[in-house]
């Protein structure tokens, strides 16, 4: 499948939260979970090699309407519920079109 939506976001946890943030964000990628879905095409969690309590997700979706139906669901929310506890302060977002490139994990 090729990703014709994405986004990137940057959330920054609580002082000396960021390890809880990653391991709750990677849950997402568990059976039944958003990343887990046939039409997330890209999961990438990512840490700030400067600040461990920065930590930004990159997600690449089928669709834009996918990805809203899919974080509409209840396992979505339940992590989404959670990871409101860890942040500092909002999170920042950048939605995209992607054009073109390669991902293995």
């Amino acid at each position: 499948m090729i990703a014709n939506y994405g986004f990137n976001a940057t959330l920054t946890a609580k002082p000396g939260m960021g390890d809880q943030l990653v391991d709750l964000l990677l849950t997402g990628l568990n059976e039944g979970s958003p990343g887990a879905s046939a039409h997330c095409v890209v999961y990438l969690v990512s840490r700030s090699a400067s600040d461990p309590d920065i930590v930004h997700v990159t997600e690449g979706w089928t669709s834009e309407e996918d990805h809203h139906r899919i974080f509409a669901g209840e396992a979505a929310q339940a992590i989404v519920a959670q990871i409101d506890g860890l942040l500092a302060k909002e999170s920042e977002y950048t939605d995209y079109v992607p054009v073109r490139g390669k991902a293995a994990f």
